[in-house]
């Protein structure tokens, strides 16, 4: 996006919500995209936090991932935003990749401690149905990293980032303390969200809509005025699913609680009784009324979600 199509943008929403009320505003960006003029462009508007997708310091994975920066690249685009102003950075960093090994993550952690950003969302490499990397993986071109390697690497960036002063306060997700990341919280807090642009998807919290995906029939709607997005309404149990797979992703926990008012007795009584096994087992912790997955438990918490949720009759 060049100088022009951000001041429109921001014209907009200035003319449906003061600037009073913008708490966090970021930009996600690609490292190759960050010359010097650019960022001094992008520094000229309201943007006060700066996400980037690095995924990785090490050129070989870059490649693999199709990626068009190098490592050196992200360095220098982490350094110059920095020197020109910004202190909230994010660094978006993946594991798990093909015949990565611990030492190769552990490499990839220091870089990344070493340009001290504020935030760091790590994730591991999931292959999607009908991705190249998915097919690739199902002909046999590549290995997927096995189970010990991948529980190695979460447990290495647990402790790295712990020691190294960062809250682990999603599954995903570390932060300085006082820079979590307010957008992806609101998710996991139930709160209300806006998406505009083909594809994106809206939650009032009764209903969750979302555009259409072709971006020119998204246009054609746009110019006509008459915007026809997909929508769906969040019954109770969808809702009480909702909110047991998004709290227990995060450090705070499920309040058990505020569970029984918002769902009702019955529903509390159901969760705390399926969760049971996994208090015993020590995966789950149940402490102030606060259930909370333990750090054995973030290992099988698809498991743990899963067995949490409500399944109707039907």
């Amino acid at each position: 996006m060049e100088e022009a199509d951000f001041t429109r943008l921001f014209e907009a929403i200035s003319a449906l919500a003061p600037s009073s009320f913008w708490k966090e505003v970021t930009i996600e960006v690609n490292p190759d995209d960050l010359t010097a003029g650019y960022i001094g462009m992008l520094r000229s508007f309201p943007f006060n936090r700066i996400s980037m997708g690095v995924q990785s310091f090490d050129d070989a994975d870059l490649i693999f991932l199709n990626r068009r920066h190098t490592a050196r690249q992200a360095i220098e685009a982490v350094k110059n935003c920095r020197k020109a102003g910004w202190d909230n950075i994010s660094i978006d960093l993946m594991y798990g990749l093909p015949g990565q090994t611990l030492d190769e993550w552990e490499q990839n952690l220091r870089v990344a401690l070493q340009l001290e950003p504020q935030h760091l969302s790590c994730y591991h490499l999931t292959y999607e149905e009908g991705t190249v990397l998915f097919d690739r993986l199902q002909s046999g071109q590549i290995r997927a990293v096995g189970e010990e390697e991948s529980v190695a690497m979460f447990s290495f960036l647990m402790d790295c980032l712990q020691d190294a002063g960062y809250e682990h306060y999603e599954i995903s997700n570390f932060a300085r303390p006082g820079f979590r990341s307010r957008h992806n919280s609101s998710y996991w807090a139930d709160k209300p969200y806006m998406g505009i642009g083909a594809s994106a998807h809206s939650y009032d919290g009764a209903f969750r809509q979302w555009n259409v995906a072709d971006i020119r029939e998204y246009i054609r709607q746009a110019d006509a005025g008459n915007f026809s997005p997909e929508r769906e309404a969040i019954d109770p149990d969808t809702r009480y699913n909702d909110t047991i797979i998004t709290a227990l992703r995060t450090s705070q926990g499920l309040d058990v609680a505020q569970l029984g008012c918002r769902f009702g007795e019955e529903r509390k009584n159901y969760c705390l009784e399926q969760a049971k096994p996994f208090i015993a087992a020590g995966t789950l912790v149940l402490e102030g009324g606060i259930l909370r997955l333990s750090r054995t438990g973030i290992f099988v918490s698809d498991t743990i979600m899963s067995s949490l949720l409500f399944i109707g009759d039907d």
